[in-house]
């Protein structure tokens, strides 16, 4: 059994993310569309396909349902931290509006205007990723199963799979746009097998 969690593809620069609704750039679509393939060709079977309902995951998932012929179970549950006001604010903006305002910034329990804190989005990621673990062990739905979500998600679950304290102030992961982190069931434990693969992207 295994979960691929997939980081979306390069969206719009000089903007605040989080739950903003902003899109991918030609960048990110020609991203997206090597990861599809990439999919596709190396890493059968994959037969489930859930995607953040944010604009820049979703994007990114249409390019893998069209190559892998797979439909997309949309899930707000995979989404971003929110970042309530700032969501997709210009940088420039937001600096003006909320000066040094930036997820790493907040105390744990202290939330975005609007928005939800550190804590908060800790709990709301790792519960259903247990969910998700459970419903793959009881075979309610299928072993081999491809997350499209965002850098915070994947971070989050890079410190609790390792038994790691997590908080807003410690070292994030690498985590590229569209890279491949895959999580398998060995010996009765979920583990890491493969972390911020870009393969895809240095295709000549």
């Amino acid at each position: 059994m295994r979960i691929v969690l997939v980081r979306h593809g390069q969206d719009e620069r000089g903007y605040r993310g989080g739950w903003s609704q902003r899109g991918l750039t030609d960048e990110g679509k020609m991203q997206s569309q090597l990861l599809a393939k990439h999919l596709r060709d190396s890493w059968q079977p994959l037969s489930l396909l859930i995607s953040s309902d944010l604009r820049r995951a979703w994007e990114t998932a249409e390019y893998i349902a069209q190559e892998m012929e797979l439909p997309i179970q949309s899930s707000s549950l995979w989404r971003e931290m929110n970042n309530g006001e700032l969501a997709g604010m210009p940088n420039h903006l937001a600096e003006q509006l909320y000066p040094g305002l930036f997820a790493s910034s907040l105390q744990m329990d202290e939330p975005y205007p609007h928005g939800e804190s550190p804590r908060q989005f800790f709990q709301r990621i790792t519960q259903p990723f247990k969910c998700l673990c459970e419903k793959m062990l009881t075979r309610q739905i299928p072993p081999d199963t491809i997350v499209v979500t965002h850098g915070g998600v994947i971070n989050i679950l890079c410190y609790f799979l390792n038994n790691m304290v997590w908080s807003n102030k410690e070292r994030f992961f690498p985590i590229n746009a569209t890279s491949i982190y895959e999580i398998s069931y060995l010996e009765g434990e979920w583990h890491f097998t493969n972390r911020n693969s870009i393969d895809h992207l240095n295709i000549k």
